[in-house]
């Protein structure tokens, strides 16, 4: 093996192998053991195990936490064009094959690693693809991957003008990499003079700012729990916490909803709200409301009670194992809120988009939160996020939003 393949030789821990064997794809700074000589930050690595078996190879950076990020375990691999090609090919067939033609125009086209692309995410919106690169081996060949996204779907048929990149992000720069946003240049091509874009999404319209929006522009992993909503909500008075640009109280809306009121402490969320409902013809049974959802649950436990429908859509309180604990704490504030809010016989959609609070966590928080508020939940539905958003068994990290539909009995 060390006669025919041409990269540096990186040895790990045995805790670091049984990683790798379970599925895995990091190694991280604690679990290297040695270096067969010099690498530069972004350079392809062989990862061997303490006995010289080959596991794997990926890109290394030694400023990163995550020393190595593995690509293949196939030994046979040959990372030129062909190869980033056939995976791409493969992403984008996957996610024609789960979502259809008419949700595919709208979808995460390739998420991590779960498509084998570790450190990037692209979302397509209609015409637009987003692009966010958080690693630095990606970073050295978005050249090549970018040409060749817009190739494999134009060949397709897909009418897409081109990347936008999202590089606006602070974890760049722990991998030794500026920050950054705007239209990649390509050959031969003008860079599109727009960055807003209109979308459809369960028969609702939106304008994606992918310039300044939160992310890549608009959260797609909630598209199929917005249709589950919409189907509970007709006839009933909702209240939407955390509403960002109100996608769930809109699918609320248009799902017959008799009532619903938007909540979100950001002023600039309840105004795209109020414009999406306007837009979408909802302005007469939607109210979008800028308060604190910690303070005005509350608050609306001194009043009547009002709603029979709440969904609670928080953003990740936290981003770290250090505030899981913490962030279990505000979970279960607004959860035991809802519940307490609740007529018998009314509804609860509540979720958690951090990884770190596991399904375990979550469970055990909503269980609390029901002991403590004197009701019992009747399970409606356990989703997860919507399915261009894979989940690759063995990596935690792409396992991470919990989404429930509860019955208060």
């Amino acid at each position: 093996m060390k006669a025919q393949r041409p990269y540096p030789q990186i040895t790990i821990t045995p805790k670091g192998e049984a990683a790798l064997v379970g599925g895995h794809p990091w190694v991280y700074e604690g679990e290297v053991t040695g270096l067969s000589g010099p690498v530069s930050d972004g350079q392809l690595v062989d990862v061997i195990s303490r006995r010289g078996s080959w596991l794997g190879c990926g890109f290394f950076n030694s400023r990163s936490r995550i020393r190595v990020r593995v690509l293949s375990r196939n030994p046979n691999d040959r990372f030129d064009r062909a190869f980033w090609r056939r995976r791409i090919q493969y992403a984008w067939d996957y996610r024609k094959t789960v979502m259809g033609p008419e949700d595919s125009r709208c979808c995460r086209v390739i998420f991590g690693e779960a498509d084998g692309f570790p450190g990037l995410t692209v979302d397509r919106f209609e015409s637009v693809l987003v692009a966010q690169v958080l690693c630095l081996g990606m970073e050295l060949i978005k050249e090549e991957l970018f040409s060749l996204l817009l190739e494999v779907l134009r060949s397709d048929g897909q009418d897409v003008v081109g990347v936008y990149e999202r590089n606006d992000v602070a974890i760049r720069e722990l991998e030794g990499m500026e920050q950054g946003k705007g239209w990649h240049p390509v050959d031969g091509e003008k860079a599109p003079d727009f960055t807003a874009v209109d979308i459809e999404e369960n028969g609702i319209r939106y304008t994606v700012d992918f310039e300044n929006g939160q992310k890549t522009g608009f959260f797609l992993d909630q598209k199929y729990n917005r249709q589950a909503v919409a189907k509970l909500a007709r006839g009933r008075t909702v209240l939407d916490c955390f509403t960002h640009t109100g996608s769930f109280a809109l699918n609320a809306a248009r799902g017959g909803a008799k009532h619903v009121t938007a909540v979100d402490v950001s002023e600039f969320a309840v105004a795209c709200a109020r414009e999406n409902a306007r837009r979408n013809g909802l302005s007469d049974v939607m109210e979008c409301v800028a308060a604190n959802v910690f303070d005005l649950l509350p608050q609306l436990e001194q009043q009547p009670k009002r709603y029979d429908f709440i969904i609670l859509d928080p953003p990740a309180f936290t981003k770290s194992r250090k505030t899981t604990q913490r962030a279990m704490t505000g979970y279960k504030e607004i959860n035991y809120r809802a519940m307490r809010l609740l007529p018998r016989g009314g509804y609860l959609a509540t979720c958690s988009c951090s990884h770190f609070a596991t399904e375990e966590l979550f469970l055990k928080m909503l269980r609390s939160a029901a002991k403590d508020a004197g009701v019992q939940l009747r399970q409606i539905e356990a989703r997860q996020q919507c399915c261009d958003h894979p989940i690759l068994w063995g990596v935690e990290e792409t396992n991470y939003l919990k989404f429930y539909l509860f019955q208060v009995v």
